[in-house]
């Protein structure tokens, strides 16, 4: 495994950015986009078991705009207002202004394949993951979200109104009990994308909560969590 941490460039400035790649050669990239408590070494992880399946994958860290802050959940709820509040800082905008910076990179970085792009996000960057197939159709062929946030809103940038532009393959998958999905939020996304026939596979997993996926969270469900590798992994393998 080939590990490094980057700068990237971008509107804003330089994104800091984990890298993994499982050798020399180059492969075809993936983006890794955060959930809210931010990089940690978790995260990391996640990027290389990503990376062992033949991927190079990028890792930003999103919040680089406030500076490098992490995170200490077990601090209790001041800790979760300072977490609230870098979420907050984003917006659909920023975040596809980050990810034009990392596909400018991808075209000469040195492990990238050329070619088709994958990408998956958790949490609040279940809607970035829409965002950036819709904006960047061209760029990514295959791409997930689970248990996003903010997919469907009623904001004019709400991701799931770029569902006709849309022309890789999706997978989503949402916590059976997860306050942070309003009830609206997969009837209307089904919807939408039904209607401009997009590629896509939703799942709802039993017996989950908001981050199943996530090992070291008091939400997560092996069985799911490893359903969802599996799924993602073959969606990769088809389209990558």
């Amino acid at each position: 495994m080939i590990e490094a941490t980057i700068d990237i460039k971008t509107k804003a400035g330089a994104m800091s950015t984990f890298t993994a790649a499982p050798g020399e050669d180059k492969y075809p990239p993936v983006i890794l986009y955060m959930d809210a408590p931010g990089i940690r070494e978790e995260l990391r992880d996640f990027a290389r078991r990503i990376a062992a399946q033949g991927y190079f994958v990028l890792l930003p860290d999103m919040y680089y705009r406030l500076g490098e802050i992490r995170f200490d959940m077990s601090k209790g709820a001041e800790e979760f207002k300072r977490m609230f509040g870098a979420m907050g800082s984003l917006n659909n905008a920023l975040v596809m202004d980050d990810t034009r910076g990392m596909l400018d990179y991808l075209a000469s970085a040195p492990h990238a394949k050329a070619g088709p792009r994958g990408c998956i996000g958790y949490c609040m960057s279940g809607q970035y993951i829409v965002s950036a197939a819709g904006t960047f159709p061209d760029d990514f062929a295959a791409s997930a979200s689970l248990y996003g946030v903010g997919i469907v809103t009623d904001k004019p940038d709400s991701p799931h109104k770029l569902a006709a532009k849309i022309k890789g393959e999706l997978y989503l998958g949402f916590a059976e009990t997860d306050t942070y999905v309003p009830d609206n939020v997969i009837p209307d996304l089904t919807a939408a994308f039904d209607q401009h026939k997009v590629d896509y596979r939703l799942d709802i997993w039993p017996g989950t909560d908001h981050g199943f996926c996530f090992p070291q969270r008091p939400a997560y469900v092996e069985a799911a969590a490893e359903g969802v590798w599996k799924l993602v992994f073959e969606m990769f393998k088809r389209r990558l």
